[in-house]
């Protein structure tokens, strides 16, 4: 096999506007930089990742983000645009935050590393103890995300009148990492663990009036299992921690951005790559990815190409959750088809090869398709980690990339994908 071009697999150099294929034949970094942008906004664009420490790092525009998170490898994080419209997200004790039953106590250790934290802490009183934030909301789909850690109690509830006025729940228990309940209008509520006792919480709601809501950060002394009030007696002492509060337009959370006074964008990563004569096969070849995607509801992929959709070996994830495949040649289809749904939460291996009269299509260790169409796509100069054409970028970490000029077996195809 001509394994001629690899990318990542635990080995990443990254600079300001690229990242290097590595060539582990002779341990080095070969000279095929990958392009990579995501520019700046007038109010900055700032971007993290969590690096080799388990900890929030704030990247530069324009540098590839490896993220460490669950996976000591690292992995490549590419992201969509999103704006936090949360404009103070760490800073609780602004009068932006408006508190009832409690207070907010500052530096302590954060995600970050730093003293950025805030401990939310319950007053004596009986009555409801949280921290809300009123947002004037357009018409739409938000995610609402926090860092969360027990601080002498380990329930956490998102309470909101988004959609339809009435108030919802999702609780959270911040020491088992579980949901405990999820009444939220979407029901699609999740709990990360991040390092020292840390959990990211986040839940979805729709607003469909574009009347200003309230968004609440409660703190429970019991689990909560239905849309009711949170009141209970308070000790004066017991809280939970919290930093990098986000609410954001999407049906999931992305990559913490922080805010300090004004809504915040991280615009698009973008990257692909022209590449040398005799790194994609022309008459034959196999495109291969580990990755796993987190822009559900979205199109998004990998191509071989000519730079347009009329040439090129396409592998995409599709808002059905389905792992599409195709080979276009002169803008006809010679060989194409989809999956049943697969688990989006969970990584997955893929790999296309192509040769006149023997293409095929592998999933996780298993033949998908085949086909003994003679067509196969022409002037394959191009990789992205996209459409042929810059649209459907891909959203999602990505583990390994190959690229063969060569058309592997099935055998080879089969253990290449093995998960």
């Amino acid at each position: 096999m001509a394994n001629t071009l690899k990318f990542g697999n635990g080995n990443w150099a990254t600079k300001k506007g690229s990242t290097l294929a590595y060539n582990d034949e002779n341990g080095n970094f070969k000279p095929l930089p990958f392009d990579f942008s995501r520019g700046s906004t007038p109010t900055g664009s700032k971007a993290t990742t969590i690096n080799k420490d388990g900890l929030i790092e704030e990247v530069g525009n324009n540098i590839p983000r490896i993220d460490y998170k669950d996976n000591s490898e690292g992995a490549l994080l590419l992201e969509p645009s999103r704006t936090n419209l949360i404009t103070y997200s760490e800073d609780f004790n602004n009068t932006y935050w408006t508190k009832s039953g409690s207070s907010a106590k500052s530096e302590f250790a954060s995600p970050s590393g730093d003293l950025s934290a805030f401990k939310l802490v319950e007053n004596i009183d009986t009555v409801e103890h949280y921290i809300k934030r009123s947002i004037a909301n357009p018409i739409g789909f938000y995610t609402w995300s926090l860092f969360v850690k027990a601080g002498g109690r380990k329930y956490i509830v998102f309470r909101t009148n988004a959609d339809g006025g009435a108030y919802k729940n999702a609780c959270f228990d911040v020491e088992s990492g579980t949901i405990v309940y999820d009444g939220l209008h979407q029901s699609k509520a999740e709990i990360q663990s991040f390092n020292n006792g840390w959990f990211r919480v986040s839940a979805y709601v729709k607003e469909t009036s574009g009347t200003t809501r309230n968004y609440q950060i409660h703190i429970s002394d019991s689990p909560i299992t239905d849309n009711g009030a949170i009141s209970y007696t308070g000790n004066g002492v017991s809280g939970v921690y919290i930093y990098g509060a986000q609410l954001e337009t999407g049906s999931y959370a992305t990559s913490y951005i922080p805010t300090s006074g004004s809504a915040v964008t991280r615009l698009v990563d973008v990257c692909s790559q022209t590449v040398p004569d005799g790194v994609i096969g022309q008459t034959e070849g196999t495109m291969f990815v580990d990755c796993k995607i987190n822009a559900q509801g979205t199109y998004t992929g990998f191509s071989l190409s000519d730079g347009t959709t009329s040439n090129e070996v396409i592998v995409r994830f599709t808002t059905t959750d389905r792992i599409e495949y195709y080979l276009r040649s002169g803008g006809s289809q010679p060989f194409g088809g989809g999956t049943t749904a697969f688990d989006t939460d969970s990584r997955v291996k893929v790999a296309i090869a192509y040769k006149s009269g023997d293409s095929v299509f592998y999933v996780n260790g298993t033949e998908v398709a085949s086909s003994t169409n003679t067509t196969i796509p022409l002037n394959l100069s191009k990789v992205k980690f996209s459409r042929g054409n810059s649209t459907a970028d891909f959203s999602g970490i990505t583990k390994n990339f190959k690229v063969y000029n060569t058309r592997l077996s099935n055998s080879e195809l089969a253990a290449l994908t093995q998960v």
